[in-house]
């Protein structure tokens, strides 16, 4: 903890031209919150990927070492030689991390807005939510309902929004359902909540059954287990019972994206009132917002059959959109 009343602790993060990645606390000065701000003590905030992004950035944390004891505890690793380029916009820069948190204010500016919030729990965005204190515009953060905790709210911005995202993305670009991979995790969970709210139909790819059980308790109808010897059938059958022609991608690396697609062609074949030996003429989109596998992405040309297929297309998310 903090030593005195006028300094709290922060997580930096800092990737050096040596190539070496260090994690450190730093002691900062508590801020004094204008008239439309407040000061939050900030009693809880989520790993994300997007988080780990800045956190270790391309460090090879089997390298990590720990030196010092209590506050002054450092962490390094390496990062390998061939990642350092992508590092270049952040070499010797301490920063600050953690996307969003939630916490108690203790204390406010003197505006109405700033002096309602005075003793709330509320949760916030906006950066460096890995400290004790953090001082926001009244206006930039969101009161938490009587009861909730600090824990229970860390975590309604990041995973909330992109979810509801990708449902909104689903209806302005024409498609009625969706694919999501990852799908047991907590912005997939969420997913569905929204999706079975809103009656829209969901595929969701996990890797073995304790992922769907996850979400067969929340009410999931269509689940897909990846490692099954049936997975390439089952995902055509819930496809075609959906109509989703549409995916998420939070893995990035590998054949999934690949197969993805193979099976919405053969879905979109199971229904097509006219044979075409170029294949289907419907429209199929894969998003990767994620990188949990760091591989290559493999498509192999399963779902492209000719040259009156052109509009099978795969978007990657830049990187500064990127979300959990």
């Amino acid at each position: 903890m903090a030593s005195d009343n006028k300094t709290g602790l922060e997580l930096r993060s800092l990737i050096k031209k040596s190539g070496e990645l260090e994690l450190s606390l730093a002691s900062v000065p508590i801020p004094e919150p204008g008239p439309d701000e407040i000061l939050v003590r900030v009693e809880a905030s989520p790993i994300n990927p997007s988080d780990l992004g800045l956190l270790v950035g391309a460090a090879d944390m089997s390298t990590a070492e720990v030196s010092g004891n209590g506050d002054a505890a450092v962490v390094t690793a390496k990062v390998p030689d061939g990642a350092m380029k992508a590092m270049a916009g952040r070499l010797d820069e301490s920063m600050p991390v953690g996307n969003e948190g939630a916490g108690v204010v203790i204390k406010a500016g003197s505006s109405d807005a700033a002096q309602a919030l005075l003793g709330k729990t509320v949760a916030m965005i906006g950066g460096a939510m890995y400290a004790q204190y953090r001082c926001l515009r009244a206006k930039d953060v969101l009161p938490l309902p009587s009861g909730t905790t600090p824990a229970e709210g860390a975590s309604c911005f990041v995973n909330p929004l992109t979810s509801l995202g990708m449902v909104e993305t689903m209806r302005r670009e024409g498609h009625k359902a969706l694919v999501h991979t990852a799908a047991a995790s907590n912005l997939g969970q969420m997913l569905n909540k929204i999706c079975l709210k809103d009656g829209v139909g969901l595929v969701n790819i996990v890797r073995n059954a304790e992922q769907e059980d996850i979400l067969r308790k929340l009410g999931a109808k269509h689940v897909v287990d990846s490692s099954k010897p049936t997975f390439m059938d089952d995902l055509t059958n819930a496809l075609v019972e959906t109509g989703a022609t549409l995916a998420f991608d939070a893995i990035g690396g590998g054949r999934l994206v690949g197969q993805i697609l193979t099976c919405m062609e053969t879905a979109a074949n199971k229904t097509a009132k006219v044979y075409s030996r170029y294949g289907s003429s419907v429209h199929k989109q894969v998003y990767i917002y994620g990188g949990l596998d760091m591989r290559p992405t493999e498509l192999v040309r399963s779902f492209w059959h000719g040259m009156g297929h052109r509009r099978l297309v795969v978007v990657p998310v830049p990187a500064k959109d990127r979300t959990g």
